[in-house]
This record gives structure tokens, C-alpha cells and sequence, in this order.
């Protein structure tokens, strides 16, 4: 998996997040466990 750069990864274990700021290979762990992309959140509109 490569991480990509301004990407946010959250622990699942220990709630933890990360902002990616060097785009690259390999995995982020936290609590031994690999983390997890974090789901953008969807901003109102102003309508």
C-alpha cells in the first residue's frame, strides 16, 4: 500500500490519526495493527 500525501489514516484500537506529509511505500501501524484511511467527512452546502 503507498500512503499519499495530505491523506489522514486513523488507529481503530486507540482512536489515533496521522496526517501523511511524505508520500511513499509501506504501512502506518499503531497498537500492532495496521491503520486505516480515514473517511472524508461530507461539509454542509451553502445553499
Amino acid at each position: 500500500m503507498s500512503n499519499k500525501l495530505g491523506k489522514r489514516m486513523e488507529c481503530k484500537e486507540c482512536g489515533a490519526e496521522v496526517l501523511c506529509i511524505k508520500a511513499g511505500d509501506g504501512v502506518i501501524q499503531c497498537c500492532n495493527t495496521d491503520m486505516q484511511l480515514k473517511k472524508p467527512v461530507a461539509l454542509p452546502t451553502a445553499d
